[in-house]
């Protein structure tokens, strides 16, 4: 192999490795683990203060807004654990009681799950609006719509 083929390989073997790196080498440092309530309540104390998400519903009148603040408190449940949520910021407009919601912050150690995003899940049964007007409905099959809200 002459030189100059061997200098074009060695080139692209180094910008190989340098992409990879730059793909596979904070990884580990940017997941983030989806949990659920029952997961999040017998985790290790090794996972406290870790970065994860948790979906379940917002449990039926467990929404508390602490008053001049943007901090909210309410509950999140997967039907068989509930957990405490305590969020600072605007939460969306599809945040509601009752509803899912996907949550991402970090599980403590008193047991409270600091959120700093709320991601609202919405139905899934998007119609028009004139097939809503003309009285169409869609079969209600939703997986969150399945568990049991307190």
């Amino acid at each position: 192999m002459s030189g100059k083929k061997l200098g074009i390989l060695g080139s692209v073997v180094i910008v190989a490795l340098g992409i990879g790196y730059l793909a596979l080498g904070n990884f580990g440092e940017n997941l983030v683990y989806f949990m659920t309530p029952s997961e999040v309540v017998v985790m290790e104390q090794n996972r406290y203060g870790k970065k994860m998400r948790v979906a379940g519903m917002v449990v039926k009148a467990s929404m508390e807004v602490i008053p001049n603040t943007l901090k909210l408190r309410f509950d999140l449940t997967d039907g068989a654990e509930t957990i405490p949520v305590a969020f600072e910021g605007i939460p969306p407009d599809l945040f509601k009681e009752g509803k899912g919601a996907v949550v991402e912050g970090y599980w403590d150690a008193d047991h409270v799950f600091h959120s700093h995003m709320i991601m609202a899940k919405h139905e899934e049964d998007y119609m028009p609006i004139e097939m809503k007007k003309a009285g169409v409905e869609l079969p209600k099959m939703g997986l969150l719509k399945t568990l049991k809200v307190n």
